[in-house]
């Protein structure tokens, strides 16, 4: 079972909480136990599994990808651009989720998201069921 679904940013950098999105995937495949596979087909864009109980971690992510200061760096690529493919690099743009008993395996204080670093836009997910 494939699911699209789309995600908008409205910043140029920002993680986006998916895993309600992911869940209900999830729910409505009937799968009780398996692996969920995350893409997103964005060269600026990533998926991660990281902190959702406070969402300071996530200013914090996107502080410390800041302290990378890439935007000092003279790239050849001429979009302008290069930051957010290379943050992008760093996160992946997959990632897949045990599924046991008809949910996903995640720890107490995990959620899945969706990486912006080149937006605001409307990007992609496919979620696959295996």
């Amino acid at each position: 079972m494939v699911h699209k679904f789309t995600v908008s940013s409205s910043l140029r950098e920002e993680l986006i909480d998916i895993t309600g999105e992911v869940s209900r995937f999830i729910a409505s495949s009937g799968m009780t136990e398996g692996v969920c596979f995350a893409y997103t087909p964005h060269t600026t864009a990533g998926l991660t599994i990281n902190e959702n109980a406070d969402p300071a971690v996530r200013g914090d992510i996107l502080k410390g990808l800041s302290a990378l200061n890439l935007e000092r760096v003279h790239f050849a690529h001429r979009e302008g651009n290069s930051p957010a493919h290379i943050k992008s690099s760093l996160m992946g743009c997959s990632l897949f989720v045990l599924v046991e008993k008809g949910a996903a395996v995640l720890g107490t204080w995990q959620g899945i998201y969706f990486c912006e670093f080149d937006g605001p836009r409307k990007r992609t997910v496919i979620l696959k069921s295996g």
